[in-house]
C-alpha cells in the first residue's frame, strides 16, 4: 500500500511541474523574466513557508536549531540547481527544445537517482539505498532497469521532438518554460552547455539528501506525538525552504539583469498590461509549480528518498509535459510517423513506470520477509 500510495504522490508531483507553465500562457504585455520572477517569488519565497507552517508545528525551531554546515550545504545546493535550471534556456536554444530537454532532463534523471546511492556506498548511513544495494538485489535491479528504460523513452521523445521540429521549421520556438526561444544550432556548444544543466539541475536531489537531518528532525517529532502512524507526510517542507532559497537567489540575480538589460522593470506596474490578471496567473503558475516538490515529499516519505523517487518524479514530469503537448495540439501537422514516435516515447516511459513501482514493490516484500524472520 505504501508503494501504491508513493506512486500515486509522485504522479500529482509531476503532473503539476509538468503543468505549471500553462497559467503563464495567460500573462500578456509582459516580458519573460518579469512573469518568471513574480511566480517564482510564490515558488520559492512565498508558498514553501506557508507550506511548512500549515504542516511542521515549530518548523522555524528546527531551520534555528539546525547546524550552520547543514543550512549552508543545504543553500548551496540550491544555488546550483538554480543555475542548472537558468542553462536549461541555452541548451535549447543550441540544440531546440526537444533534443536539448531530452539530453538535460535524462542526465537529471540519472545523475539524480545513481550519484546520492554510490555517495552512500562510500559513507553507509542507516535507511539509504546505496548503488551495492540496488544491483545486488532484484528489487534494485528492476528499478536500474526502470531508469534505463525511462532513458530510452526519454531519447525517442526527443527523437520524436527533432523530427516534428524539421517538419514545423521555423526560426523561433518556445521552450518549456514558455519563453520565445530563437535557435541557433550549435551542436558542440549546446551539447556542453546541456550536461552542464543536466548536472546541476540534479542538485535539487543532491539538496534533499544535504538537508536531511532537518526532515529527519521533523519526522521524529511527528513520530513521537503519533506513534504507530507510520513517517511523517510533510517532513520535507522544512528541507524546501533552504534549497528554493538558493533557487530564488540565481533566479532573482538573473531576472533583475534581465530586466535592467532589457529595459522591463515598468512591466510590473505597466497601465496598458491586464495587472490584476498577470498576478493573480503568476502565483497560480509559482503556487503549481512549488506543488510538484510538495507531493513529492509525500511520495518520497512512503518509498524513501532513493534512485526510484527521483526516477518517478522525473518520469512523470516528462510524461505529463509530452500529454499536454498532445492535449494542446503542438503535434499538430506532423507526419504520423513523428505521432507514432512521440507516442512510442510515451508508453516507453510510462512501463518505466509500472517497472519502478514493481521494484519498490519487491523491496516492501523482501523487507516484510525479513521482519518475520527476526520475530519467528
Amino acid at each position: 500500500m505504501g508503494v501504491f500510495l508513493g506512486v500515486i504522490f509522485h504522479f500529482l508531483g509531476g503532473f503539476a511541474s509538468g503543468s505549471f507553465y500553462i497559467p503563464y500562457k495567460k500573462v500578456k504585455g509582459w516580458a519573460w523574466e518579469s512573469y518568471w520572477l513574480v511566480g517564482g517569488l510564490f515558488s520559492w519565497l512565498i508558498v514553501p513557508p506557508l507550506a511548512a507552517y500549515l504542516t511542521i508545528p515549530d518548523f522555524a525551531d528546527i531551520i534555528r536549531n539546525t547546524s550552520s554546515s547543514t543550512l549552508g550545504i543545504t543553500y548551496f545546493f540550491g544555488l546550483l540547481w538554480g543555475i542548472g535550471g537558468l542553462t536549461y534556456g541555452l541548451g535549447v536554444r543550441y540544440l531546440g527544445v526537444s533534443l536539448g530537454s531530452s539530453i538535460i532532463l535524462g542526465l537529471c534523471m540519472v545523475f539524480g537517482a545513481i550519484i546520492p546511492s554510490i555517495y552512500y556506498d562510500l559513507n553507509p548511513a542507516t535507511g539509504k539505498d546505496t548503488f551495492s544495494m540496488l544491483a545486488g538485489n532484484t528489487w534494485g535491479q528492476v528499478i536500474l532497469g526502470g531508469l534505463l528504460l525511462c532513458i530510452i523513452g526519454i531519447s525517442i521523445c526527443g527523437k520524436a521532438g527533432t523530427m516534428k521540429e524539421k517538419e514545423l521549421s521555423g526560426s523561433v520556438i518556445t521552450d518549456p518554460h514558455g519563453s520565445t526561444v530563437k535557435t541557433e544550432y550549435k551542436s558542440g556548444l549546446g551539447i556542453f552547455v546541456s550536461i552542464v544543466s543536466g548536472v546541476l539541475s540534479a542538485c535539487f536531489n543532491f539538496g534533499l539528501e544535504a538537508g536531511k537531518p532537518m526532515a529527519d528532525t521533523a519526522n521524529d517529532l511527528w513520530m513521537a506525538a503519533n506513534p504507530g502512524e507510520g513517517r511523517f507526510l510533510y517532513q520535507n517542507n522544512v528541507t524546501y525552504i533552504i534549497i528554493l532559497w538558493g533557487g530564488l537567489t540565481t533566479n532573482f540575480i538573473w531576472c533583475m539583469i534581465l530586466n535592467a538589460r532589457n529595459r522591463t522593470f515598468g512591466d510590473y506596474t505597466k497601465k496598458s498590461a491586464p495587472l490584476a490578471r498577470n498576478y493573480v496567473f503568476c502565483a497560480l503558475a509559482g503556487t503549481t509549480w512549488f506543488l510538484q516538490f510538495f507531493f513529492y515529499g509525500m511520495g518520497e516519505s512512503r518509498m524513501g528518498n532513493g534512485a526510484s523517487s527521483w526516477i518517478l518524479h522525473m518520469a512523470f514530469i516528462i510524461l505529463i509535459a509530452n500529454m499536454w503537448g498532445i492535449i494542446l495540439k503542438e503535434w499538430k501537422g506532423v507526419s504520423s510517423k513523428t505521432r507514432t514516435t512521440i507516442i512510442i516515447g510515451i508508453v516507453t516511459i510510462i512501463l518505466s513506470v509500472l517497472m519502478v513501482g514493481r521494484g519498490n514493490a519487491l523491496r516492501e516484500k523482501q523487507a516484510a520477509a525479513v521482519i518475520n524472520e527476526t520475530s519467528n
